[in-house]
């Protein structure tokens, strides 16, 4: 996978982990409505790390996947320009006559594309597929961001609730998770493209919802069970 496609595929990861607040705002509400803080604070702990492990097993197997996919697909080509080498070399021509290439220049670089095996099926598995190879380190690496973000996401609202009163630690983990979310889009747009102000609002908005909503769901529980 190249740079940039590797960029973009682990911001998408590193946003959906850290925006992965539903399930602890759960506990926030019932915190808030007055349940035992120290076991309701183990029992968020404890699913930050089980959901964070969960979800960086979900990230390795995903990436797994994608990499066998392209094995397949790059397996597959191999044996096409082995069994059809005519139509697979006019199938590189089709693509950058498609570019603007043209005559005696489009002539050379079919013949330079083609004369190089892996060079032609690098391309067609680019060109053609639009696949990107997947290298196992980058496997392992997705792996590990998407379970630190996903801890990460889940112990910021949890950690005022450790030290601090239950209103002043509602306020302060609605404050530190809307600077993360808001630090997430705007790294993400800084690194790849869009606005740093929309994307940045955007991740707060859709974050803070899904906390808001298992907060909601969380005080519901511990009013029917009062």
């Amino acid at each position: 996978m190249n740079g940039d496609a590797e960029r973009r595929a682990t911001l998408t990861r590193l946003g959906r982990a850290v925006r992965a607040a539903g399930g602890t705002g759960i506990i926030l509400g019932v915190i808030a409505g007055g349940g035992s803080k120290a076991v309701l604070l183990a029992a968020g702990f404890a699913a930050a790390i089980t959901e964070s492990i969960s979800m960086g097993a979900v990230g390795y197997t995903s990436a797994v996947s994608e990499r066998d996919y392209y094995q397949a697909e790059q397996a597959r080509e191999s044996a096409e320009i082995d069994a059809t080498p005519e139509a697979e070399r006019q199938e590189i021509r089709d693509i950058y006559a498609a570019k603007g290439f043209a005559g005696e220049l489009l002539d050379r670089v079919v013949d330079t594309i083609t004369a190089n095996r892996e060079s032609w099926l690098a391309t067609m598995m680019d060109e053609e597929l639009h696949l990107q190879p997947v290298q196992t380190p980058e496997i392992l690496r997705s792996a590990v961001v998407i379970t630190i973000a996903t801890l990460i996401g889940h112990l910021i609202p949890l950690l005022p609730f450790a030290w601090l009163s239950r209103t002043t630690a509602l306020i302060t983990a609605i404050v530190l998770s809307g600077l993360v979310l808001f630090g997430v889009g705007v790294y993400e747009s800084v690194t790849l493209v869009g606005d740093w102000r929309k994307n940045g609002l955007k991740m707060v908005v859709i974050g803070l919802g899904a906390a808001a909503i298992g907060f909601l769901i969380g005080r519901l529980f511990h009013t029917a069970g009062a």
